[in-house]
């Protein structure tokens, strides 16, 4: 089936399956059924039936899944029987932090060019990767061939960076910005904006009720959690 058939959120679980099978595999479990495998993701034996059905049949009746060939398969689907080489634009702390992450190369994915505008970060070496400017984003991208880039640069320059990435070539993006990049047709990109996360979650969280005595209250005395009774906040507000 051609990937465009099939639903981006099909897609985007799949990752979540295959991590899910590797923790069953280390465990020594051989086979596992819809519905074991279900229980382990928390989703319904129906949605792991019907997400595999766009991709051929895996399982046999009676007798669930094969674990290693399943694994196997889901790798092969999501291109993952390969090492992916990755262009890193920003190179400030969450930039630094990237970059040092190990977890990356364990799972295919190798960093093999950090870029940046900043003066002092130019020319510093991080798991043998010498920062280069960002100027040159576009040359070297395309020299080396690489197809993802990770953008972690602040909002106001997330666009051009973008911009230079897919001009050099690159076809994914994995954005840590803030922002909604506008890209053109055939470009992939996944948002990671942990502020976001949190504010969506806060709608959740519904205030605690309170005393009718504490309402009246001032926020420091001593009647309100967290005050010392003087006017002054204690510890517990910083």
């Amino acid at each position: 089936m051609r990937n465009g058939a099939i639903p981006d959120i099909v897609i985007r679980r799949l990752p979540i399956y295959v991590r899910t099978l590797r923790r069953l595999a280390a465990s020594g479990i051989e086979s596992v059924s819809s519905d074991e495998l279900a229980a382990h993701l928390g989703v319904t034996a129906a949605q792991i039936r019907r997400d595999l059905s766009f991709f051929g049949r895996f399982g046999k009746q009676g007798k669930g899944y094969n674990v290693s060939h399943l694994i196997g398969e889901i790798t092969r689907i999501l291109h993952l029987d390969r090492t992916w080489d990755v262009a890193l634009v920003g190179f400030g702390r969450l930039g630094q932090a990237i970059a040092h992450y190990r977890g990356f190369e364990e799972d295919g994915f190798r960093i093999v060019a950090i870029f940046d505008h900043n003066p002092d970060h130019i020319g510093q070496v991080i798991n043998g990767v010498v920062v280069l400017p960002d100027h040159q984003i576009e040359a070297i991208v395309r020299e080396m061939g690489i197809k993802i880039g990770i953008i972690a640069v602040p909002v106001d320059a997330a666009q051009r960076v973008a911009d230079q990435l897919v001009a050099g070539g690159v076809r994914a993006i994995l954005n840590y910005a803030p922002v909604i990049l506008r890209l053109p047709p055939g470009i992939w990109m996944r948002e990671i904006d942990p502020t976001s996360a949190l504010q969506s979650l806060t709608y959740y969280l519904e205030p605690e009720p309170v005393p009718d005595t504490v309402l009246s209250s001032s926020p420091f005395s001593a009647a309100w959690p967290g005050g010392n009774g003087d006017g002054t906040p204690s510890s517990a507000f910083g």
